[in-house]
């Protein structure tokens, strides 16, 4: 009987082990959701320059073009620190990523 007892704990205390370890992993994945929707904010200064390659990555996400796209808003993010949202569109969130235009006058961010 007292050997049932102890598997039965020992059981227990694995489940209960395994039960916490999903707990925290499921607040872990909420937190980082709160955290990637609070940059979902768009504007001057919504990045930091370590977050610009990833923003990049989806804004050039649907051309053709990914390497000089990939290379004028990786520069446009860190000057401006800011990327619109979508693959397309969407500069008058970024002012500075979109009032900057090459010599010619067209535009320099994609």
């Amino acid at each position: 009987m007292a050997r049932f007892s102890t598997s039965l704990i020992a059981i227990s205390a694995l489940v209960f082990i395994a039960f916490c370890f999903f707990v925290q992993l499921s607040i872990g994945e909420v937190t980082g959701a709160v955290v990637s929707t609070s940059h979902a904010r768009h504007g001057e200064g919504s990045l930091q320059p370590p977050e610009c390659a990833r923003a990049c990555k989806h804004r050039c996400s649907a051309t053709s073009h990914k390497k000089p796209c990939l290379l004028y808003c990786n520069k446009c993010c860190n000057k401006c620190l800011c990327v619109p949202r979508g693959t397309y569109g969407h500069k008058e969130e970024c002012p500075c990523y979109n009032n900057w235009k090459t010599k010619e006058g067209g535009p320099k961010c994609p």
